[in-house]
């Protein structure tokens, strides 16, 4: 019975407290919070004003205008070939291509040089990519005429059947070399005008020179002193 009694008790309690937590919690929920108590640590207006400490201005990220201008170049390039290389011409216009003594008139001639080495390559390759797929044709038609008529000749008489089929071969391989050909020189293209944007900000005026001297670099150890030889280059900018 005293068992019965301190059961019902217990559940009895429990009972209220479950009812008391859930009361609280839908209390907190629904009770706005009191904004006009939250102070701040710090004014807007004094963080608006702070100056700018020396490891503020530090934090500010260098921009490489050799590195801007590569990437720049690069991208006029992979769109037009020879566009790259017109952007390298426009940067001569900043000051910078006289700073090595140097005629901007010969530089932009030049890089023009290299615009006409493209385009010219480009037409070499395109008249060698047409005449190698007509031989190819030429060669394909007659190994297919003979294959399906055995003993006659077409056109190329002069040639034998393993000619025919080694000169269908020859005019297949020259026009893949083309196509690789043209690769080649898209990626030429594309590589000097990074290289040139780049050099162009490079410092490579007199002031520049160097001097290598003998030296010798003294270690010590617990032994004693350990005197190596070495060269020592120095750089003067």
């Amino acid at each position: 019975m005293q068992k019965t009694k301190l059961f019902i008790l217990v559940a009895a309690f429990a009972f209220f407290m479950v009812n008391f937590a859930a009361a609280q919690v839908k209390d907190t929920l629904l009770k706005p919070a009191d904004t006009s108590k939250i102070k701040l640590s710090k004014s807007l207006d004094t963080v608006a004003k702070k100056p700018m400490t020396r490891k503020d201005s530090m934090k500010a990220k260098y921009v490489n205008p050799g590195k801007v201008a590569g990437r720049k170049a690069v991208f006029r390039s992979m769109i037009i070939p020879g566009w790259g290389q017109l952007y390298n011409m426009q940067l001569l216009n900043d000051g910078y291509g006289t700073r090595a003594g140097k005629s901007q008139v010969f530089q932009k001639i030049y890089t023009g040089g290299k615009i006409a080495a493209i385009y010219g390559g480009a037409t070499a390759l395109t008249l060698s990519l047409m005449d190698s797929r007509k031989s190819y044709k030429r060669f394909l038609n007659e190994a297919q005429y003979r294959q399906d008529n055995p003993g006659k000749k077409l056109d190329l008489t002069q040639y034998s059947d393993q000619g025919v089929l080694d000169g269908k071969s020859l005019y297949k391989r020259n026009s893949q070399i083309v196509y690789f050909s043209y690769g080649l020189l898209y990626a030429a293209n594309i590589i000097d005008a990074y290289v040139a944007a780049r050099l162009h900000f490079f410092n490579i005026d007199d002031d520049l020179s160097f001097r290598v001297m003998p030296s010798v670099i003294n270690a010590d150890t617990m032994y004693g002193l350990n005197l190596t030889p070495v060269l020592k280059l120095s750089l003067k900018f």
